[in-house]
């Protein structure tokens, strides 16, 4: 198996192609990459600037640059001796535009008789035969439907008509009723959804690929790039969302004869990868944790505690507030899912095959005895005091005879993840406890469908309550809520950080590490600088207030994460971070909804973000000044996790453009166009020997990744094997470094750098070279022994050392 020293993500999409991309492979190559690592390409609904939404997984998007330019790309990189890493989404198809589904149209043309009848997850019952398309406006819309051209029309949607259900004369509702689906308004969705679908997005419809036909037609074309070698790694999306995810990445496994493989996998804190996930490793949101965590001053947790206290008038408890947030999903956006397990529930069935013993015969009664609200709610409370994304609980199907029983039994964790939930739903509400107790079995039986489903839905529920709403609630430092993260935990020491990373050198060392994604609520540099916050605490708790006054918004800790975002991205055009604000507004679900908005606060949202940019604004003066304030500290934080994130254990990427400063803020705000001919042309220059004016320098930045993009690439015995480093002297809480290997590369990198100009700056702070080095960003020579960490690092905070002998 081959596996990449780096990546670098690129985000192909209709305005940049992979053809474009292909023109990128000189630069990328110069810049040190290893592979490249490419965003979904299978055809995707209309010109989706994501491609998470597939259409036709059968052949490469033509406005993407179809299948001829995807063997162009390959010929290119691997022509460069570059890999390529594409991400696929084997969980859902895009359903917005049903006529660009196959799969789908046909599913709402034949209906339950359609072949890929069993390609979908639906629940046909509850919707007394029909497949439910919430995609009215209200009831009254279905007065605004027609029939033209073979087609049932709703302003510009069109549905497929079944054969012989219309004739001249009929009706336009007659003609809808006989369909095998039902248009119904968008807002019964919450409550009547009977598919599967991703999260709470009803135009993305779940894919049962543990079906094999299924999985097999869904990733021929997939098949096909390896086999060509056109491909050399997979990563995929949301593998949790599948109903045994650990089957479908062994049949992954068979279909690419082993290729380097990720998993977009959230390990909450102290959550292994499963043991049985046939993968290198997770897409690096665990790593982006340990990174950005050992930068927090930990001294600043109590001053901006104290601040967030004021600001909502009561200390913020977060177990409560994701409780809540969970409950809030679980019977609102994802109710519909939590009621189709209460059917099952309910049914008191168990699957096909169960050996229904008394006891399960017994229990299952018990269960159907309970009336439908009552299951739904204790099944919602399970639900939310779950502490993981899912629980891994394997069917004990026959051709699985070759599993060990902690495979079959979904393990000990599994075990112990699942009655902690149970013990703690039950301590929650009382009145459900019997309830929960006849359930708790059920819950860990994967031979039951109520087992295998509840799985596919914590998730779901654990996303949408904390990453998406929690997250834009709780909001004493923007830092630590990122996914996967817990807020709670407000900073990490290097020794706990040390032993994170010797861990990841035994157990992941082919596992991606990151700091930037698609998906991360805020781009790497803007963290750096709302990271300075916590050293800074009692400034931002005088200036916060001044900014409140300057621009008052009824909602404290929302303004806190506001002027936090502005603080990070700044200097930022108004309309990016007018559309920051308005999402931070609607996913924190406090006083405005995406669903339903309060244009009375939205309006003060957008005031807020006016007074930041508009320089006649007292809030303008004030932002832009603490900004300057925190901008050194913040470009000494950003190389120091981007050199740490580069040089750790495993395998970093790169997210396209953040070789320069980026401050992007999230989706889509990150995938805005990228200047790469201004990035080649600065490292045509530091080739040329250009020097890096300081660390706030645009090029500091390049030279750090480049340095050691190269290095892992050129000189990968310099990076295998871990060890700390520990710094000597009155500074040296501020070093953080380590050494990959007795003869690899050593990492030096500022903690704390406000901290540290307090107090005078390195002074006589030492560090012992086993051996004499060579810095690769700097070109300057150390000998062995004791060093001045202040000579190390007196032109950029960070510094790469390379054995003397080793660095010709």
């Amino acid at each position: 198996m081959k596996t990449p020293a780096s990546t670098y993500r690129l985000q192909i999409r209709p305005e940049f192609t992979l053809d474009d991309a292909a023109r990128l492979v000189p630069y990328l190559s110069s810049l040190g990459v290893d592979w490249l690592y490419l965003s979904p390409l299978l055809e995707s609904v209309g010109a989706s600037e994501h491609g998470y939404d597939v259409s036709d997984p059968s052949r490469v998007d033509r406005e993407r640059g179809g299948r001829e330019a995807l063997e162009r790309i390959a010929a290119a990189a691997h022509g460069a001796g570059m890999g390529i890493l594409v991400d696929i989404v084997p969980n859902h198809l895009g359903v917005e535009v049903p006529e660009e589904t196959p799969w789908w149209w046909d599913l709402l043309r034949e209906g339950r008789g359609s072949r890929y009848a069993e390609a979908f997850d639906v629940d046909w019952d509850a919707g007394d035969g029909k497949v439910l398309l919430p995609v009215l406006g209200s009831a009254e819309d279905l007065g605004l439907l027609k029939v033209e051209g073979e087609r049932l029309w709703y302003y510009e949607h069109s549905y497929p008509l079944a054969p012989g259900t219309y004739a001249g004369g009929d009706s336009v509702e007659a003609v809808h009723e006989r369909q095998h689906y039902r248009l119904v308004p968008w807002r019964e969705a919450d409550d009547r959804l009977n598919y599967r679908r991703f999260f709470a997005v009803n135009t993305l419809a779940g894919v049962r690929v543990e079906v094999p036909w299924v999985f097999e037609e869904s990733h021929a074309e997939v098949r096909r790039w390896v086999e060509a070698g056109l491909v050399d790694g997979l990563r995929i999306d949301h593998p949790d969302g599948l109903r045994d995810p650990a089957e479908y990445l062994e049949r992954l496994r068979e279909l690419s004869g082993g290729a380097y493989t990720l998993v977009e996998k959230i390990l909450e804190p102290g959550e292994a990868l499963p043991a049985d996930f046939p993968c290198e490793g997770t897409t690096g949101y665990d790593a982006l944790g340990l990174v950005d965590r050992v930068l927090v001053d930990p001294a600043g947790e109590e001053p901006l505690t104290a601040l967030d206290t004021r600001l909502r008038g009561e200390e913020a408890d977060y177990a409560e507030m994701i409780h809540g947030t969970k409950r809030w999903m679980a019977d609102g956006l994802l109710h519909a899912e939590i009621l189709r397990l209460a059917r099952l529930a309910a049914a008191g069935t168990v699957g096909e095959l169960s050996s229904s013993s008394e006891a399960e015969r017994s229990r299952d009664a018990e269960a159907a005895s309970e009336p439908l609200d009552v299951l739904a709610d204790a099944l919602a409370e399970i639900a939310a005091h779950f502490p993981v994304y899912r629980t891994y609980f394997r069917d004990m199907t026959p051709q699985r005879g070759d599993m060990t029983p902690q495979q079959e039994g979904g393990g000990e964790h599994d075990s112990a993840v699942l009655a902690e939930a149970c013990r703690a739903a039950a301590a929650q509400r009382p009145d459900l406890a019997a309830a929960i107790e006849a359930l708790a079995p059920r819950l860990a039986d994967p031979a039951e469908e109520l087992c295998r489903r509840f799985q596919q839905t914590t998730g779901m529920i654990m996303a949408k309550a904390v990453e998406d709403t929690a997250f834009y609630r709780y909001t004493r430092l923007g830092t630590l809520t990122e996914v996967g993260g817990d807020p709670t935990a407000f900073a990490l020491a290097p020794a706990e950080f040390h032993a994170e990373l010797a861990e990841r050198e035994r157990h992941l060392a082919h596992s991606m590490t990151t700091l930037t994604t698609h998906d991360t609520k805020r781009s790497e540099d803007t963290r750096a600088r709302i990271t300075v916050l916590s050293e800074l605490a009692d400034e931002w708790a005088e200036t916060l207030p001044r900014l409140l006054e300057a621009a008052p918004l009824d909602d404290g800790p929302l303004a806190n994460l506001l002027w936090q975002a502005i603080l990070g991205a700044w200097p930022a055009e108004e309309d990016r971070l007018v559309q920051y604000a308005e999402k931070a507004a609607r996913e924190a679900g406090v006083h405005t909804l995406w669903t339903d908005q309060d244009e009375a606060f939205e309006d003060a949202v957008r005031r807020l973000v006016h007074a930041a940019v508009d320089p006649a604004s007292p809030a303008h003066s004030i932002i832009s000044a603490f900004a300057g304030r925190v901008a050194p500290f913040g470009a000494s934080n950003a190389l120091a996790a981007k050199l740490l994130q580069l040089a750790m254990p495993g395998v970093p990427d790169v997210y396209q453009g953040t070789e320069f400063w980026d401050r992007s803020l999230c989706d889509p705000d990150n995938r805005r166009e990228v200047d790469f001919t201004a990035r080649a042309e600065a490292l045509a220059a530091l080739d040329s020997g250009m020097p890096v004016l300081g660390p706030l320098a645009e090029e500091a930045k390049l030279l750090v990744v480049s340095r050691t993009l190269r290095l892992r690439r050129d000189r990968p015995e310099l990076f295998a094997g871990y060890a700390p480093i520990e710094a000597d002297g009155p500074a040296a809480a501020h070093l953080v470094g380590f050494r990959r290997g007795e003869r690899g590369a050593a990492v030096l990198a500022t903690r704390l750098p406000a901290g540290l100009e307090r107090a005078g700056g390195w002074g006589t702070t030492t560090v012992r070279l086993a051996r004499a080095a060579r810095d690769a960003f700097t070109g300057r020579s150390f000998e062995a022994g004791d060093v001045l960490v202040g000579e190390v690092l007196g032109t950029l905070p960070v510094a790469l050392l390379v054995p003397e002998e080793e660095a010709a």
